[in-house]
């Protein structure tokens, strides 16, 4: 959070289960209205269905807010990665849900070095671009009712669990 909060130019996150909470959600949304490029790369195909649905419902936000999410489709995506203005990197095991990041033990580094980040930057780009579909600002709207259902459900009972954990 405190990277995302002193982002000036960019945010490049790649993460496979992608369900934040408001305060990470509120962070990256404040970064792309201080015209911070965020950019996220987030799994495509589902392993984890409830997580995968749930996840969706918070693109319309993010994408109003002008923040740009990718889907990664080949395989799944297991990265755990972010890129900060092209100086700090973070690669761990923690992904970005309060699951992972309050009941599980896992963590990141990050380190502060240019090179690294710059090699990191351009490996996601290059999934990115060789790999990814780019979500866009419609995406709701171009959803069937079935599909928006499953999400919303998904998302409420994930919320749910948040509660009842003590998450959020």
């Amino acid at each position: 959070l405190e990277q995302i909060d002193a982002a000036r130019s960019e945010v490049l996150i790649a993460n496979a289960y992608f369900f934040p909470t408001r305060g990470f959600r509120r962070a990256l949304l404040n970064a792309a209205r201080r015209s911070v490029t965020v950019t996220l790369l987030l799994q495509g195909k589902a392993d984890h269905p409830l997580q995968h649905f749930a996840s969706r419902a918070l693109y319309r936000g993010m994408l109003a807010a002008g923040i740009r999410i990718h889907e990664y489709y080949p395989s799944l995506l297991h990265a755990k990665v972010a890129v900060f203005d092209g100086r700090v990197a973070t690669v761990g095991s923690s992904n970005i849900d309060p699951f992972s990041l309050g009941l599980a033990r896992e963590a990141n580094i990050f380190v502060d070095d240019r090179p690294f980040a710059a090699e990191l930057r351009a490996s996601v780009y290059d999934s990115i671009d060789e790999h990814a579909r780019t979500v866009s600002l419609h995406y709701w709207r171009r959803l069937p009712f079935s599909l928006k259902a499953r999400i919303w459900l998904a998302y409420r009972f994930v919320r749910l669990l948040m509660v009842i954990y003590g998450f959020d």
